[in-house]
């Protein structure tokens, strides 16, 4: 029995200290640090003056845990909108790039407009999102 006592604790002190136990519960962080020995000053020299170092008894060996502020995660970009292209009208002397755009931008909401010239033809391509 005693054996297997010290075997547990031994493989928990083994994977506390092998493993740096991260979780994030919102802003706060959790880090296993190992035995209590030091605990405090263990976790501010790692995460910090505001950090707290925690001893745990319950599983028989007391057992440190740190608690430190996370960084917030970097929030995702939104999501962008897939573009469309149309060809409105011929670009003419009359009416070339300026006036394309103009032409695009009171045709679709967001939308640019180039002349683009394909051959011996200008069309006025549209770019405008979906």
């Amino acid at each position: 029995m005693e054996r297997t006592i010290s075997y547990v604790l031994f493989v928990t002190f083994f994977i506390m200290s092998a493993l740096v136990m991260i979780e994030a519960q919102g802003n706060l962080c959790r880090d296993g640090l190992g035995t209590c020995e030091d605990c405090d000053q263990k976790c501010k020299t790692k995460h910090g003056p505001s950090s707290e170092g925690s001893c745990d008894r319950s599983v028989g060996v007391a057992l440190c845990t740190c608690f430190y502020q996370c960084s917030p995660p970097t929030p995702s970009p939104p999501p962008t909108r897939p573009t469309c292209n149309s060809g409105t009208a011929l670009c003419t002397e009359q009416c070339s790039d300026d006036c394309c755009d103009t032409n695009c931008a009171k045709s679709h909401d967001g939308g640019h407009g180039i002349c683009n010239s394909i051959g011996n033809t200008r069309l006025c391509l549209c770019q405008y999102p979906c």
